[in-house]
């Protein structure tokens, strides 16, 4: 186990000043889960993700 879930996927070459990931990660934090975003240098994606333990059982 990598200790994420990921809760969804966005291509790196998003439109010019559009943060779809950034904007969707927001979105959960505001309802409570602590969302972040990283880079998956292997499928050029970014990952919005919630770390093991980060939201209680959300991450299970």
């Amino acid at each position: 186990m990598n200790g994420r879930t990921v809760l969804e996927r966005f291509p790196a070459g998003g439109p010019r000043g559009s943060w779809p990931a950034e904007e969707f990660a927001h979105a959960r934090r505001l309802e409570g889960l602590p969302a972040e975003v990283v880079m998956d240098l292997a499928t050029d994606m970014f990952l919005v993700i919630v770390r093991a333990g980060a939201a209680g059982d959300a991450a299970a």
